[in-house]
């Protein structure tokens, strides 16, 4: 069994912008020398925000079906377990049991047209 991994390398191409439709959600897995790595990217315009896939509450994933990530209207990170909420732009719950808590980052970024790994 392989390590479950908190960070990536720089520069690791994850796929063009148009892989993830405007204010959606998308999870990418890294299966990495050192382990497997479990994030997900959210999409606002041409801006990305990445984190680790592990809610701030309990050190579960936070979507329970694949890429659904969001809150209905799209506005904040929504843990699927214990309902946490979580601003896009910087991982802080502001809602739910963890309030003041923080999603970990995953730096991730656009350039030339493709989300790549900061």
């Amino acid at each position: 069994m392989t390590d479950r991994l908190t960070a990536t390398p720089a520069g690791v191409k994850l796929g063009p912008l148009a892989l993830i439709p405007d204010n959606s959600a998308r999870n990418f897995v890294l299966e990495l020398r050192a382990g497997r790595f479990h994030g997900f990217v959210v999409r606002k315009g041409d801006a990305v925000h990445g984190y680790v896939d592990v809610c701030a509450h309990m050190a579960l994933p936070l979507a329970q079906q694949l890429d659904a990530y969001l809150t209905p209207d799209a506005g904040l990170i929504q843990c699927s377990w214990h309902g946490a909420l979580y601003r896009i732009e910087d991982g802080v719950c502001v809602g739910g049991p963890c309030v003041g808590a923080r999603l970990r980052p995953w730096p991730v970024t656009v350039a030339d047209g493709m989300i790549v790994t900061a």
